[in-house]
């Protein structure tokens, strides 16, 4: 079986492309030039169905599954059609962690503060990260708290999470096909139980690339293979909020507390986005291998103004991975809390738009609790809440004017590109 290395927000995500004895589990990614009603006919012939459109505005790219044929054969098929303009597998991904975390200080910080209308804990919205970029003094300096619509393509996230209730969005479950994004449906009712008790709650490692502020027992119960990206999606949306707590959030899940999900789901995903008034897209996730309908679904929401950001991958070498490598979406980097790349980020201009701190990083967790995690998936939520504060100072900001507003940041060597960022000299230079 060959592999495919991902990353999304800090987890590596592995890309098991089956083999043609198990092909019939998946599904391809078709554009038809001619749009659906073409495709319908041409699977008739070819042997398959057409399952959905994925949000294309052209009514063009659609997920199909194979009948009575194998996912290869119905490949070739289909791209000897002359209408076909291309077609590729609908991978599942799945994902793992790469990198080491400690439990910092500021996660037993429990310490009520006021943040923008909603009550957060001291060493969330005061951690060392967040004062290295500014994040306050840009702030106060230049009367910005984001505006906006963020969307945040993960796990989902906790709705009710006291942090974030006030800005969340109803969002979409792409692995269900139904409105809303709530991670907690994940759960069974026991682990649930668990997770919600009343029990002490202590700084516990979950995994050893996870602290969470949980209960001993809730700590066991998600350390199980089906809960291996339970609450990513929180924490990713939670650092967001803390450096744009006005900003609006609409989660957009894609994968399952598991860690899988179909790429077929990223592309619906980005393009409900537009759709939905998103204004920035956090992909916190990366790809080796060039997708055609992915970029092209990327490329669509930059036409609409919608500014991308993407992690740069944790892979600790100057390759390149996408989105984060496409000219339009700005990747960023991890660098640790003395201005120094993460040994385990990507680097190089090639993928690197700026960097942003990625090791250690506090954020919210689902049951209204926090936690801690390391990399690059945790940096790039830093620029996502960046490019809302610009969109506050100016919303017709698009990609090119956020990006040239971002790339005014602290330097910290080539390997980085523009530099760590800083969100006070992005604002200035905006204004």
């Amino acid at each position: 079986m060959r592999h495919r290395w991902f990353v999304i927000i800090g987890l590596f995500v592995s890309i098991s492309i089956a083999p043609s004895a198990n092909a019939l589990e998946q599904g391809l990614i078709v554009r038809d030039a001619l749009g659906g009603a073409d495709l319908a006919t041409l699977c008739s012939s070819s042997g398959c169905n057409v399952v959905r459109n994925l949000g294309d505005p052209q009514n063009q790219a659609f997920l199909v599954i194979p009948v009575g044929v194998s996912l290869d054969t119905l490949l070739a098929r289909l791209q000897a059609q002359s209408t076909i303009v291309d077609a590729e597998v609908d991978q599942l991904i799945s994902l793992e962690s790469p990198a080491l975390s400690l439990i910092p200080q500021g996660l037993s910080d429990t310490t009520p503060v006021d943040y923008y209308g909603s009550v957060v804990w001291e060493g969330y919205v005061n951690q060392p990260a967040n004062l290295i970029v500014n994040t306050a003094k840009t702030q106060t300096q230049f009367q910005v708290s984001g505006s906006g619509v963020v969307a945040v393509i993960d796990t989902g996230l906790d709705p009710k999470h006291p942090a974030l209730a006030p800005v969340v969005l109803g969002g979409y479950d792409f692995t269900r096909n139904r409105s809303g994004a709530n991670e907690k449906a994940d759960l069974d009712h026991s682990t649930a139980a668990v997770l919600d008790g009343t029990g002490q709650r202590l700084p516990l490692y979950v995994t050893p690339w996870l602290a969470a502020v949980l209960t001993p027992a809730g700590a066991s119960a998600l350390n199980n293979p089906k809960y291996a990206a339970f609450g990513h999606g929180t924490m990713t949306a939670g650092i967001v909020h803390m450096v744009a707590p006005t900003a609006k959030i609409l989660p957009l899940k894609a994968f399952s507390a598991d860690g899988t999900g179909y790429l077929s789901n990223i592309v619906r995903a980005i393009y409900f986005a537009a759709g939905h008034h998103g204004k920035v897209v956090s992909m916190s996730f990366s790809v080796y291998s060039y997708s055609t309908e992915f970029a092209n679904a990327v490329n669509y929401v930059n036409t609409r103004g919608v500014i991308c950001v993407a992690s740069s991958g944790n892979d600790g070498e100057a390759i390149e991975v996408y989105p984060a490598s496409l000219p339009n979406v700005m990747g960023v980097a991890s660098t640790s809390d003395t201005d120094t790349r993460s040994a385990f980020s990507n680097y190089g201009s090639q993928v690197v738009w700026v960097a942003a701190p990625g090791e250690n990083i506090v954020s919210a967790y689902p049951y209204g609790t926090y936690s801690s995690s390391s990399g690059t998936s945790f940096s790039a939520p830093f620029v996502s809440g960046t490019a809302a504060l610009l969109v506050n100072a100016n919303r017709r900001v698009n990609q090119a004017t956020a990006a040239a507003a971002i790339a005014h940041a602290v330097n910290v060597g080539q390997d980085l590109n523009n530099g760590r960022l800083d969100t006070y000299q992005a604002l200035g230079f905006l204004k």
